[in-house]
């Protein structure tokens, strides 16, 4: 069967489901079997996500995200790239980092991410 990897989105509903099934009072295995009917999900890819719910507590789910074309300086392309790299994070997680601070120093924000 050819399967599709979930979304942030996807991921993070399916943990505050989880999350919400655990404060409701089942027990990790009813509640993984309650996720896997809700979302279509095998029993266990949804007790991977109740226990990542009753290991970490509900998360923020991610808005959608846009392609954003920029021309930049070679330079600070390179900069980029090396501190993406040695952190171990996207580019466009670096640059999205950069521009929030940027933006909330500035009082130009309007809303995280």
């Amino acid at each position: 069967m050819d399967r599709q990897r979930a979304r942030a989105d996807q991921v993070a509903r399916r943990i505050n489901t989880a999350a919400e099934l655990l404060v409701s009072g089942l027990a990790v295995p009813e509640a993984a079997r309650a996720l896997a009917r809700r979302h279509r999900l095998s029993e266990r890819q949804a007790r991977r996500y109740v226990e990542r719910a009753r290991d970490d507590g509900p998360v923020e789910v991610p808005g959608t995200k846009v392609v954003f074309t920029v021309k930049v300086p070679a330079a600070l392309a390179r900069r980029v790239r090396r501190v993406a790299r040695t952190t171990e994070q996207s580019i466009s997680a670096v640059v999205a980092q950069a521009l929030v601070e940027f933006l909330d120093r500035h009082h130009l924000g309007g809303g995280r991410g």
